[in-house]
């Protein structure tokens, strides 16, 4: 194969972007046949596969989930350079979509995005909050520019990412007056018995708590798991429990929810990455919000 075909590749990066023909060919406002035509065109000039068939469903081959991978970073550079043309113009603010993995605290992410809030040119923020895995998807088909996550993506993950960490806070344990004076003593030891409120057991801190529980040989009485974690801080509010959260907002949460500091250990770490699927930042937002770790 002596020269790509651009527009077979971006045919074909759509069908696999959108996970059908159809999909594609109403977004491109041209027939099924045409298109299925060209991919076979691209497939003939690779001289290998780039899908298989499930049932009506077109799943990626192995070949085709490298070819694109190349596709991404191609049209994203595409994107990178109508973007500057844009900005040359004088045209509308940057868009900026972030996602938000839902066991983040709220407070935490605000934070993140300070940088991106403090740029001199106008970047219009979009936010949306989900799964880990979801929005790690969502981020390699370029819905999401990046992601704040308390884990980093696996080098062993089917998504070519790349994990910035921003930083990283201890733990403290908050509570109502009256929960906080029956068990701030003696803290951790503490805990024993304690009635406790804690993140569902998928996330990191969960396990890196279970951890440190086990090796300090502490036992509290876990009353409540959540998804949600503001969910879990209004539970703590209402005095259903004890609840942890990040150091870093300690101040925040007490003026918030109206609760006291129990204790606090650094033992016990959440750590912070950005997670960008280009290996070049160009996004002014993304690059603001990589380089000025002075908010955590």
């Amino acid at each position: 194969m002596d020269w790509l075909n651009y527009h077979h590749l971006y045919y074909f990066w759509l069908v696999a972007r959108e996970g059908s023909i159809a999909r594609a060919a109403k977004l491109l406002h041209l027939a099924h046949p045409t298109i299925s035509k060209q991919l076979q065109q691209l497939e003939s000039s690779f001289s290998e596969k780039l899908f298989d068939r499930a049932g009506r469903n077109l799943v990626l081959t192995e070949f085709g989930h490298t070819v694109f991978r190349y596709a991404e970073e191609i049209f994203s550079v595409g994107r990178e350079l109508q973007d500057a043309v844009r900005k040359k113009s004088g045209s509308r603010p940057a868009r900026f979509e972030v996602g938000i993995v839902e066991v983040l605290a709220k407070l935490v992410a605000h934070r993140l995005l300070e940088p991106a809030f403090q740029l001199e040119e106008d970047v219009h923020i979009v936010c949306r909050q989900g799964k880990h895995d979801e929005l790690l998807a969502e981020l390699a088909v370029h819905r999401l520019d990046l992601m704040f996550s308390d884990a980093p993506v696996s080098p062993t993950a089917s998504v070519k990412a790349f994990n910035h960490l921003l930083g990283e806070s201890g733990l403290s344990f908050f509570a109502t007056s009256q929960l906080a004076s029956k068990f701030c003593g003696n803290f951790p030891n503490s805990l024993n018995a304690a009635p406790l409120l804690l993140p569902e057991d998928k996330t990191a801190v969960r396990r890196n708590l279970e951890q440190w529980f086990y090796t300090e040989g502490l036992r509290p009485r876990i009353v409540g798991e959540f998804e949600d974690t503001a969910l879990m801080k209004v539970f703590g509010q209402d005095g259903v429990g004890i609840f942890p959260a990040p150091t870093m907002i300690e101040k925040e949460i007490c003026h918030q929810h109206k609760v006291r500091v129990v204790g606090r250990t650094d033992a016990v770490c959440e750590r912070y990455y950005a997670i960008s699927v280009e290996r070049r930042i160009k996004h002014p937002a993304v690059l603001a919000i990589c380089e000025d770790y002075s908010s955590l």
